[in-house]
């Protein structure tokens, strides 16, 4: 039954509904459809045969199908595409508003020198001398003691 020019309407895909004709066979699995549909090689699976038949050639243009379908009143016509698939309810979508950022205040030479000089005055050799004579004087201090409590010992 399956043979060139035999109506058909396609079960699966895109075009699953529309109706089709048979302009070449492939191979045992797959044939080559126009009409209501793109020109393309489709699986027989996907096919239902119909009773009708048309008198096409073998591989006939896709005008000759078109001019055809046109006078046994089957084409259809065609939707545009749609560029948006979800349709907007109550029209435009809002702009979404962006929250400024705050503008950091720049960094003044003054600020930096100022930042500078706090972290040098903690890690200057002053400092650390300060420190040292500062524990060294807890040492003596602590070694006087010691030995005055030993000479009032004796």
């Amino acid at each position: 039954m399956i043979e060139i020019g035999r109506l058909c309407i396609k079960l699966a895909g895109r075009e699953a509904g529309k109706k089709a004709v048979i302009v070449d066979i492939l191979d045992g699995n797959f044939v080559l459809i126009d009409g209501n549909v793109k020109r393309r090689k489709c699986n027989i699976n996907h096919l239902e045969l119909l009773s009708e038949k048309m008198d096409i050639k073998k591989g006939a243009a896709s005008e000759e199908v078109r001019n055809l379908f046109k006078e046994m009143e089957i084409l259809e016509k065609r939707e545009p595409k749609i560029k948006n698939k979800r349709e907007r309810k109550g029209g435009k979508k809002p702009k979404k508003i962006r929250p400024r950022i705050k503008e950091k205040p720049k960094k003044t030479p003054q600020g930096r020198e100022a930042k500078k000089t706090s972290k040098e005055a903690k890690k200057s050799p002053q400092s650390k001398e300060a420190k040292k004579t500062s524990k060294a004087d807890e040492t003596e201090r602590l070694v006087e003691e010691a030995l005055s409590s030993v000479d009032n010992g004796n």
